[in-house]
């Protein structure tokens, strides 16, 4: 029977395919992808407090990954709300929040249990917000968003996803010899196939991309910032997914989510050592220019939180609150940090921190 777009794809193939996927092209593509990751991972080490990892590249993926849903934020409101998802906050930034919160928790939690379908229920509803469950009600259809016209039906009934979730749960833990790189995109396709929720299955799907790699040992944190080259290459990615429903055409696919990682982890690694740069160099000016309230974790604060507050510094044990409102003070006074009022409250901003973070293009360090 000829796939129809319009009836729910109840015969979704389960995992592992039935073709040859270790193509010579997709194994050659594999080799550069690992490369690329491994130097990745190397260079998340290089700075020794992760928050400053943690509290920066994955608010960038946080956005990105909203983006291609459509829900817009801006990086520097993401970077200012962070720690204070205020009330009356716009509803782009806020979902966008619950997706940096859904993957620190999807993190945290790999220290408990392994990835599984529990982990992407709990997931979904950090990034809705709401207590949903998997998918019970008929009527989901995917559309072009161009034309409008139904591209793809994914299975319905809560029974049947529940089977079709439990084989893609044990293709995650497969012990076979496929490379986890090649399994990480023959899973990222099936669990979109699959849609298991009536919302937040994208978002959901890429969290789990990067929860994958910290399970399989690629990773230590989740810094890949993979939705940047998704949105470079919104159509291709879409294109390249339903080619596999539609003609089985898994090796563009894995090429594409294999030339995604060897391309977003090198620019994320890029990206570190600017941060790492940065930092050295922020530290070594307040040593030079405030010998008497220097020290590492002052330097390391304002990379951790890059909307500074003097609650931030009494919370990090750097100094008490009157103290450490004369520290934040003196940074501005050096150039490092820039005050602005916010309520009753003031806000101290690392500018360039910001610059560097929100610079989607390049990696380099920002001049004062």
């Amino acid at each position: 029977m000829s796939f129809d777009p319009a009836r729910p794809y109840n015969d979704l193939p389960a995992l592992p395919p039935r073709h040859d996927i270790e193509t010579k092209a997709v194994l050659k593509a594999c080799v550069a992808a690992r490369s690329a990751l491994a130097e990745l991972k190397i260079s998340g080490r290089l700075i020794p407090n992760p928050s400053v990892l943690i509290n920066s590249i994955p608010l960038l993926e946080a956005q990105a990954s909203s983006e291609i849903e459509n829900i817009v934020t801006t990086a520097d409101r993401l970077f200012r709300f962070a720690n204070r998802p205020e009330a009356g906050l716009d509803p782009a930034t806020k979902e966008a929040l619950r997706y940096r919160t859904a993957l620190y928790q999807g993190f945290e939690s790999l220290k408990e249990f392994p990835i599984s379908t529990r982990s992407a229920i709990e997931i979904c509803r950090t990034i809705k917000g709401v207590d949903l469950d998997i998918r019970a009600t008929p009527g989901t259809a995917l559309l072009n968003e161009a034309t409008g016209r139904v591209v793809y039906t994914p299975p319905e009934g809560a029974e049947l996803l529940r089977e079709k979730l439990a084989d893609w749960e044990r293709y995650i833990h497969a012990d076979d010899s496929v490379d986890p790189l090649i399994r990480l995109a023959i899973l990222h396709y099936q669990f979109e196939a699959i849609h298991p929720f009536t919302d937040g299955n994208g978002r959901t799907g890429r969290v789990l991309n990067l929860l994958f790699l910290v399970e399989q040992g690629l990773l230590d944190i989740p810094v890949l910032y993979l939705s940047r080259y998704i949105i470079d290459n919104k159509k291709s990615y879409y294109d390249s997914l339903l080619a596999v429903t539609t003609d089985d055409a898994w090796e563009p696919w894995i090429l594409f989510m294999l030339a995604a990682i060897r391309e977003t982890a090198t620019w994320s690694t890029a990206k570190i050592w600017a941060i790492r740069n940065l930092l050295d160099a922020t530290a070594e000016q307040i040593r030079r220019g405030l010998p008497k309230i220097y020290s590492r974790e002052l330097a390391e604060i304002i990379f951790v939180n890059p909307y500074c507050r003097i609650a931030d510094l009494v919370g990090a044990g750097i100094a008490k609150r009157q103290s450490a409102s004369v520290y934040l003070k003196a940074l501005v006074t050096l150039g490092i940090l820039r005050e602005i009022e916010a309520g009753r409250e003031k806000i101290y901003t690392n500018p360039s921190l910001l610059t560097l973070l929100s610079d989607r293009g390049g990696s380099d360090v920002v001049s004062r």
